[in-house]
């Protein structure tokens, strides 16, 4: 099994750009899917992005779609979110998260069985 931790959050303008990092621990890394979900005060952990082990899908939250990235270096055991054009509303603790088998249900949390320690984004307006 593996071990997330995240890094790279920060506070940033309205408009600018972050990129989110998530160096796993384990042999089995490049076998996972990966994802970033984010959780706002108050609200529930929502779903934000998906790569599949082979990186050959990506998914997206529509709320995100066109500004956010998502990808992989399973080398380096490592995945991004790269966040451009951020918004006050992207403000929340990110999480990269990881499973063997997601499933179609991988918008939801219990859908994934490894988490990290979250990584705080604020967007200023």
């Amino acid at each position: 099994q593996v071990q997330l931790v995240e890094s790279g959050g920060g506070l940033v303008q309205a408009g600018g750009s972050l990129r989110l990092s998530c160096a796993a621990s384990g042999r089995s890394f490049s076998r996972y899917a990966m994802g970033w979900f984010r959780q706002a005060p108050g609200k529930e952990r929502e779903f934000v992005a998906r790569i599949n082990w082979s990186t050959s899908r990506t998914y997206y939250a529509d709320s995100v779609k066109g500004r956010f990235t998502i990808s992989r270096d399973n080398a380096k055991n490592t995945v991004y979110l790269q966040m451009n054009s951020l918004k006050p509303e992207d403000t929340a603790l990110y999480y990269c998260t990881a499973a063997d088998s997601p499933g179609a249900d991988f918008y939801n949390t219990d859908a994934w069985n490894v988490w990290g320690q979250g990584t705080q984004v604020t967007v200023s307006s």
